[in-house]
This record gives structure tokens, C-alpha cells and sequence, in this order.
């Protein structure tokens, strides 16, 4: 009988080397398990005996199931290397208490290539590309960014090198380490423009040492990307205005922003490049524009940005209660403002901006009701008259931000 006071679900991080580099206490888990999970490499590392065993399908989703219907049975669950970065671990923690898991991990892809190469880990941005876009990686090369890679599968390496090429990196070291700390350890080495390695295992880590050409366009993770980073048919959230309104949404690791009249998507794109796990939905009435946000999303490294058809308010109900809204367009539309003040989490911020008269009328309104400030913010731009320069004034932008308490 198992003892109830006692975790019944183990994960037990393994590596190349088998139960030969387990702990003690990590291989005791696995010799005590009544069921052992994990995929068909990792179950191949144990001894055959009649223990019930489960490999890994895909999608993980029906096999958690399984293993919570197994509650008061001795399960272990084997994962690579460390089962809390970019692995098993996080499914198991949003599904089962902590109290009812032992986690023991094991020496993860990240560490041992770090090793291999001799980077400091804590100067490395560490990514993964297992079930993600390849686009998510747009944000991370900047110049002489250090990246390690969890690869997908044995395409990945040359499908990051074609990106660092078009994004101007193509002189970046690449290595690609196969089977760490296992007999079929294998190292490649090359750059971005010039990799040609096709016979790769489908487990391996790519390291990239991000080295810019001359001409590459620079695209930092701060606000204000130049306008002409994205595209867009001139209704835009321009620079200047943008830096100062991402400045006012204060992006938060993790939070959720309300990009309502969306345009091209540019604020909620910039948003989700400024903070680490950041989410937007972008709500835009007109197809077109709609098409742009996802080219720019993609172009941009936020392809999980969501997309939301239809004209606000009445296409916000329904969505995930927002920690910050950004009203770009349709500010005087009626009850757009009460809707997004009322679907804002407590501590979130509302930023509207405006370039029209009944725009501005709506936020003066709105303010004298329910306090937060305004400013306007005028930019002029030199550009050519005749044959000399002079400033020519963008439209002035009235700029409303408040916190809800």
C-alpha cells in the first residue's frame, strides 16, 4: 500500500548515459516504480522486467490522463536531462499538486553543451524549438547574442541557419552537439551560410554565436522598432508614439495585453518582444489588416500572437481578461472604453490614443469621470522642401493612460 504522506508520481531526469549517471536516490525511484513512462528511447535504457509501461504519444495530452488516473500507484516518469526546463515536469505541475511529485533532475542539454563549449550559462539565452515556430527565434538573434537551441528534429540546424542568413547573420558560428554524455556523442561545427550537414541525429542541441554583418537591419527587444520594420498601409502606431505608448503599457513577463483596432499589429507585437512569456490578442475589424498582423507577427518572432475578427466591444467578450489594453483606433465607438475598463484585471493598465476630435472628446470625458492623465504628443520629422530640409508635423497624438485600482 502506498503510503499517502509519500509523492506517488516520480520524474527522474536521464541522460545518454542511461541509469548509469542516475543518483541514488533517482535510480531508487525508478527500481521502486510499479509503472515507468517515458519515451521509447528512455524506456530502452532500463532492463526489461513486467512492469507496465507507457511511451510518450504525441500529443502528450491523453497520456496525462493516464498517468493522474494512476493516483496512489508508484509511477516514474523519465525525461531528459531536467525534466523543469522546456520539458515534461511543467505539463505535470499545472495538472497534479506539488506535494504529491518527487523531481530529481538530471544534467540538462543546456548544461552540458554550455560545458562542451565553454560559455558561461548565465550569458547564453536558452530557447527551444520543440513544437514551436521557428519564428519565435526572431527576437533572440541580436548581435553577439549567444543562443542554445533545443532542436525538434534533425531539420532544424539547417532550417536556423537559412533564418540567420535572411535575418544578416549568416557568418555566425553554428554547432550542432549530438547524444551528450552518451557513446554517439558527436560534434559538428560551421556557419550560419555556409552549413551543408544533412546527416543529423534527430536529437541534438544547436549553439549559435550571433555574429551581425554590416548590413544587418538591428531589431532590438526595446519598443520603437523603425516603422518600416513592419507592414502596413500607413494607419500605423507610429515610432515615436509607439515607444512612448509601450512605455505607458509597462509589457510585464507573462501578461496579457488587448490590442484593440489593431491596424498592422504593431503594438502588440512590440509588447510581446519586450517581456518574456508576454501574451497579446489583436482585435482588428478589416481582413486586410488582419492578414498584416499575422506577417508581422511571424516576421517579427511572435507567431502565437492572437487574432481576433470583429469590431470592438462587442468582439471582446468572450476573450481572457486582459492585464493591460491598448485602444489604437475606434476610441469614441460607444462603450468601447467602459467595456475594456471593465474587463481589466485589478493593477492593469489602460492606454488609449487618439488623432480625431471625437476621439479626444471621448478621452476628456472619460477622465474628468474617472481620473488617469493625458498628454499630447506631437512629433515633427525633417524631411526634404526644395532643395533644403524642413520639420513637417505627424498629426498630434492624444495619449490617455490610467491604472485600475
Amino acid at each position: 500500500m502506498l503510503d499517502e504522506a509519500k509523492p506517488w508520481l516520480s520524474i527522474v531526469g536521464i541522460g545518454e548515459d542511461g541509469l548509469a549517471g542516475l543518483t541514488a536516490p533517482a535510480r531508487a525511484l525508478v527500481e521502486d516504480a510499479e509503472v515507468l513512462v517515458g519515451g521509447e528511447r528512455h524506456l530502452a535504457m532500463l532492463p526489461q522486467d513486467e512492469r507496465e509501461r507507457l511511451v510518450w504519444p504525441s500529443p502528450l495530452s491523453a497520456l496525462l490522463d493516464e498517468i493522474e488516473s494512476r493516483r496512489g500507484t508508484r509511477v516514474c516518469v523519465l525525461a531528459s536531462g531536467d525534466p523543469l526546463w522546456y520539458g515534461v515536469g511543467v505539463s505535470l505541475l499545472k495538472r497534479i499538486r506539488r506535494s504529491e511529485i518527487a523531481i530529481l533532475p538530471g544534467r540538462s542539454a543546456f548544461t552540458l553543451s554550455a560545458a562542451r563549449i565553454g560559455w558561461p550559462l548565465a550569458e547564453v539565452d536558452c530557447l527551444t524549438l520543440h513544437g514551436r515556430p521557428l519564428a519565435m527565434l526572431h527576437p533572440y538573434i541580436q548581435p553577439n547574442a549567444k543562443l542554445l537551441i533545443l532542436s525538434e528534429d534533425a531539420a532544424t540546424p539547417a532550417a536556423v541557419a537559412s533564418l540567420l542568413t535572411e535575418r544578416g547573420y549568416g557568418d555566425s558560428p553554428v554547432t550542432v552537439l549530438e547524444h551528450l554524455d552518451g557513446e554517439k556523442e558527436r560534434r559538428l561545427d560551421g556557419t550560419a551560410a555556409q552549413w551543408s550537414a544533412n546527416d543529423l541525429a534527430d536529437l541534438n542541441t544547436i549553439a549559435v554565436d550571433c555574429i551581425a554583418t554590416p548590413d544587418a537591419p538591428l531589431l532590438p527587444r526595446t519598443p520603437g522598432l523603425p516603422d518600416d520594420a513592419f507592414r502596413h498601409d500607413g494607419q500605423m502606431t507610429k515610432r515615436e508614439v509607439r515607444a512612448a505608448t509601450l512605455s505607458a503599457l509597462m509589457p510585464v513577463p507573462g501578461q496579457l495585453l488587448w490590442d484593440v483596432g489593431a491596424g498592422c499589429g504593431s503594438v502588440a507585437v512590440e509588447w510581446m518582444r519586450a517581456a518574456p512569456r508576454a501574451r497579446a490578442v489583436a482585435v482588428e475589424r478589416k481582413a486586410e489588416r488582419r492578414a498584416m498582423i499575422a506577417e508581422n507577427a511571424e516576421g517579427l518572432g511572435t507567431p502565437l500572437l492572437q487574432i481576433v475578427a470583429g469590431e470592438a466591444p462587442e468582439a471582446l467578450y468572450g476573450l481572457e481578461a486582459p492585464d493591460a489594453v491598448f485602444i489604437g483606433g475606434g476610441v469614441s465607438n460607444p462603450g468601447l472604453i467602459e467595456v475594456c475598463w471593465t474587463k481589466l484585471k485589478p493593477g492593469g493598465r489602460l492606454v488609449a490614443n487618439a488623432v480625431t476630435l471625437e476621439g479626444e472628446a471621448a478621452l476628456l470625458d472619460w477622465q474628468k469621470q474617472h481620473g488617469g492623465s493625458l498628454t499630447r504628443i506631437a512629433v515633427s520629422r525633417a524631411e526634404p522642401v526644395g532643395p533644403f530640409r524642413g520639420w513637417r508635423p505627424m498629426m498630434p497624438v492624444t495619449q490617455y493612460s490610467s491604472t485600475k485600482t
